[in-house]
């Protein structure tokens, strides 16, 4: 079945630094994403989540540095292919990855990836598939196992297959994404990618050990889920972080570190980062 989401909408004033303070306190809840706005923030969580759409009680509400009102909205299944169509440009990363969509002319690049999402929440076109997509140019993953946790469109398992990986699995908890990477494998002729529809523990039913993780979701799933993916990684492994933002890295270190990762390399883009770890 597919997720529904509510949209808590944040009028801030001034922007900053009410938006970093109000973000901050929000990532303590079981928000899935978060979109900046000219006006503030947007918040994005399942409606099947504790206090999904429920009105909020927190401190910043009413505070006497910034200013801070907000409504909520219940967005129902977006026909993402519209929407899509309407916005989508395609994404050029160093000249080296074209991807775009299948009513945009094709363009010389080492890598072409032609993405349509079906009816996902998000379409992958966003800083941190970005910085995702540089990473794995810079890697070699010849004859490599490789893993895409919280695949959505499956853009970062396709590039993975492009470059020639051994073994590609790809996992998402949304029957939409499990369904639109399918049809974006078959687009893109990747068939021996592996589609998986669960979360992190369906890795203990495939008993497969990766060469490399990428893990693009958010901040409070990757800690809740990462000591997962470090068991399934190997020994001198790579596991690729992002979907979380800049002042989040302290966090994220330290739940790192404490599961045996030694950092290697953090882009940042508009305040969002990934970060390379490897396995010790």
């Amino acid at each position: 079945m597919s997720q529904h989401y509510f949209a808590y909408h944040f009028t801030i004033d001034p922007v900053q630094p009410g938006t970093d303070i109000v973000l901050a306190s929000l990532e303590a809840l079981p928000f899935e994403s978060f979109e900046e706005t000219e006006t503030g923030l947007t918040a994005y969580i399942q409606e099947n989540m504790p206090g999904a759409g429920a009105d909020m009680a927190y401190d910043f509400l009413e505070n006497e540095f910034f200013s801070v009102t907000y409504r909520i909205e219940k967005i129902e299944q977006v026909n993402w292919n519209e929407e899509w169509e309407k916005n989508f440009e395609p994404i050029d990363v160093n000249g080296q990855c074209y991807v775009r969509a299948p009513f945009h002319e094709p363009k010389n690049a080492d890598f072409e990836i032609v993405i349509e999402p079906k009816m996902s929440f998000g379409t992958g076109h966003h800083e941190t598939t970005f910085m995702m997509i540089e990473h794995l140019l810079e890697l070699s993953v010849e004859n490599q196992t490789v893993l895409d946790m919280g695949c959505g469109t499956a853009i970062l398992a396709i590039l993975a297959a492009k470059k020639s990986a051994g073994k590609v699995d790809a996992i998402d908890n949304d029957t939409w994404c499990y369904e639109n990477s399918l049809e974006n494998i078959a687009r893109n002729q990747t068939p021996d990618i592996r589609v998986f529809l669960g979360d992190a523990s369906t890795l203990e039913t495939l008993d497969v050990t990766y060469d490399l993780i990428i893990a693009n979701i958010n901040r409070n799933i990757l800690l809740q889920d990462l000591a997962t993916y470090v068991k399934y990684l190997q020994k001198g492994g790579t596991i690729l972080l992002s979907g979380f933002y800049k002042h989040d890295i302290p966090v994220m270190e330290e739940k790192c570190v404490s599961l045996g990762l030694a950092q290697q390399l953090v882009k940042e883009r508009n305040h969002w980062v990934a970060m390379k770890y490897v396995k010790l």
